[in-house]
């Protein structure tokens, strides 16, 4: 039953559970060619957020000897963060300070919520939408991995990605998936696609970047001396 849970959450936009307004759920199937084809018109009809123009001025904050990206594209338990933070500890112990080290955390595809805020997580009911859920089964109605409460990581003193980021780590967040998903809950919840897209990108979290797509966040990162790891499913 686990794994058939989880082949489902990977198939791109195929069945999502998604929360109207008052809290009702419908099933949302949509093929692939459909979704390209709405997100694309969307995107020739939404000016793109100033933002994504200061992607590559950003990957520049790459600092120390050890370098590193996680390759987040499935919300995974929260292990998109969790190894961001592991990568740190390690690196303690064996007498590298945090000022000698950049993790980075690309946050696409089904682990796009995770660089969203507990408003947007509530209003488009998120944890249903992508199967991300407590201890007790129930979906999130905020982001546990921001500033996580216990319970949230399977371990104490995990850090979330607000204590990682003052610690440097980077975290940033695909444009794409923005799109695609953020069309794909608006025309299941009966709202305008430009508007929703524009709720979810003022609603990143602070100090995460918006880029154009993840994998051009992959290549951006390796490009500037960042080993790839994949943290998904």
């Amino acid at each position: 039953m686990k794994n058939d849970n989880l082949n489902s959450r990977r198939t791109f936009l195929g069945s999502l559970a998604l929360g109207a307004a008052a809290g009702s759920l419908t099933l949302l199937t949509s093929c692939k060619e459909e979704a390209a084809t709405e997100t694309t018109a969307v995107a020739a009809t939404t000016p793109e957020p100033e933002t994504l123009h200061e992607a590559d001025e950003w990957f520049k904050g790459v600092k120390g000897k050890h370098r590193i990206v996680y390759d987040g594209s499935e919300p995974h338990g929260g292990f998109p963060i969790i190894w961001n933070w592991a990568f740190y500890l390690s690196n303690n112990e064996t007498g590298s300070p945090d000022e000698d080290v950049t993790a980075m955390s690309v946050l696409r595809h089904n682990a796009l919520p995770l660089a969203l805020e507990d408003r947007l997580w509530e209003k488009y009911p998120l944890g249903e939408v992508f199967g991300v859920k407590d201890a007790s089964g129930a979906p999130y109605t905020r982001n546990p991995y921001y500033e996580p409460q216990e319970g949230d990581f399977p371990l104490p003193g995990i850090d979330g990605i607000k204590r990682l980021q003052e610690r440097g780590a980077m975290f940033c967040a695909c444009d794409l998936a923005t799109k695609v998903y953020s069309n794909a809950v608006a025309q299941q919840m009966g709202l305008d696609s430009t508007e929703v897209y524009n709720d979810w990108v003022s609603g990143i979290l602070p100090g995460v970047q918006l880029v154009p797509s993840g994998v051009w966040a992959l290549g951006r990162a390796q490009e500037n001396g960042c080993g790839y790891i994949y943290a998904g499913g």
